[in-house]
Parts: C-alpha cells; sequence; structure tokens
C-alpha cells in the first residue's frame, strides 16, 4: 500500500475522530444547558389503618364472643378493646352479637339478617368465634370422638363456616375478621390426647376455610392452653377464666398492625 494511500486514510479518520468529538461536545453541553426533568419526591406519607371517625368492631359467634367464664365480665372481646383504645386516637364502638350456645348453622342465619348484615357493612374489624358448640356438645365429643359423627359434623359445619364468610363478604368486603380456633378443654382426661387430634384436625380444617378468603385470619388458639389448661379454665371446666380470655386476646392483639 503506497505512503498517500495510507495518508489519505489517517486523514480521515483523524477527521471522523474530530467530528465524533464535536458532536458529543455539542450534545454534553445541550444537556447540561437545558432545564433538567425533575426527579419525583419520594413519599414519606403513611397509609392510616385507622379511621379518622373511629374504629368500628362487630363480634360474631358463640359463649367465648360473649365471655361466658370470664369474672371480669369482659372476655377477649373485652380485654382486645382495651388494648385497641390504649393505641388508636379516635373512638372505638363494639357491638357484641355473640350468642351462647350458638352453633354454626345458627350463625350462619344470624348473618344473613338484615340489621346484622347493616352492623357487618359498616365495620372495620370482625370477630368471630364458633365451631366449639358444633364439636363439642356439651361434652358429648369426648364421648363419641372416634365414631363417624364426627366426619358428618365436620362436614356441616364446614359448609356452615363458608357460607358465613361469603355473607360477611358480601356485605364487607374489606373489613379485617379474626376467626379464632378452638382450644381442647378435656386435654387432661383419659381421652383427652385423642380428642386433641380432632381438634387439631377441625383447626386445621377451618383455618383452609378461611384462607380461601381475602382479610380474613384464621386465629390458633389451641397451643394457649396445651400445657396448663387447668389455670385457663373457668369452674365448669369448659369456657376460659379471665387468664384464659386474655390469653385469647393477646393473641389476637400480636396480629393486629397500628
Amino acid at each position: 500500500m503506497s505512503k498517500n494511500v495510507i495518508r489519505s486514510i489517517t486523514a480521515i479518520a483523524v477527521l471522523f475522530c474530530l467530528v465524533w468529538l464535536v458532536g458529543l461536545g455539542w450534545a454534553v453541553g445541550e444537556y447540561y444547558a437545558g432545564k433538567p426533568e425533575k426527579v419525583p419526591e419520594r413519599t414519606t406519607e403513611k397509609t392510616e389503618v385507622k379511621s379518622k371517625k373511629g374504629l368500628n368492631i362487630v363480634a360474631l359467634g358463640d359463649s367465648l364472643t360473649r365471655g361466658t367464664g370470664d369474672e371480669t365480665g369482659k372476655g377477649y372481646v373485652g380485654v382486645l378493646m382495651d388494648e385497641i383504645k390504649e393505641k388508636t386516637k379516635g373512638p372505638v364502638q363494639l357491638t357484641n352479637l355473640g350468642i351462647n350456645g350458638q352453633r354454626s348453622d345458627q350463625l350462619r342465619k344470624q348473618v344473613q339478617e338484615k340489621e346484622v348484615g347493616r352492623q357487618i357493612e359498616k365495620a372495620d374489624l370482625v370477630l368471630v368465634t364458633i365451631g366449639g358448640n358444633d364439636l363439642f356438645r356439651g361434652g358429648q365429643a369426648i364421648m363419641d370422638f372416634g365414631n363417624d359423627d364426627i366426619a358428618t359434623i365436620e362436614k356441616k359445619y364446614l359448609e356452615n363456616l363458608k357460607a358465613i364468610f361469603e355473607q360477611i363478604r358480601k356485605n364487607n368486603p374489606d373489613a379485617n375478621v379474626f376467626f379464632i380456633g378452638l382450644y381442647n378443654p378435656f386435654i387432661n382426661l383419659d381421652q383427652g390426647k385423642e380428642m386433641s387430634k380432632v381438634v387439631r384436625h377441625w383447626n386445621y380444617d377451618s383455618a383452609e376455610v378461611s384462607a380461601a378468603f381475602p382479610k380474613i385470619i384464621f386465629v390458633p388458639t389451641f397451643d394457649l392452653f396445651e400445657l396448663k389448661v387447668n389455670d385457663y379454665l373457668y369452674s365448669d371446666k369448659f369456657h376460659p377464666n379471665s387468664k384464659g380470655y386474655r390469653l385469647i386476646a393477646e393473641r389476637v392483639a400480636s396480629l393486629l398492625t397500628w
């Protein structure tokens, strides 16, 4: 290749390099001379969990919702109310619709009532205890826990539970619902361990139904009573005493966020 050709190629390359450098300098100058795009500010606002107008709580279910056995008369609902009032700035209103002895089929009918539906509709928080009377039947379950009757009873209960949650969600799709699981009050009896297996299975199936619905939280209580059940039971050896109810309330309170 002749020296003239090499010089020509070199000259062209140098020329292209100069053009590229000039273009780069012009582009950089335009970038810094122009008005930069505004960078969005990082938001620090937090979503307030509680309504400024206050918090509405609706409690549904059986004698545990009523607080039967609590010497103070509060039950877990009352203790939980005290906890919430300490942490919230606004007023807290409670509507306790629990009925002693209520079963799941009865609660299923209750939540379909117009006035009950209206209360659920305006609730921020719904508390539910149900199933103990279906399973234990006043202590009868400890006598026939091994029978096929338990499976039949549970099947009907789960159908009712699903219908109850469907109705609650129909009335109020947004409220947090806390569904309290069962403990075994008969754990210290001769057949207590076998009954514990039944209760654990019952709770597992109940939790599965709960999990199928948004914002319905199953709250386990079996472990709270398992080791010292007699310390937390009322004199009827079935309902919780004030200590037992406090354990349940504290478990629910631990799941609340503020």
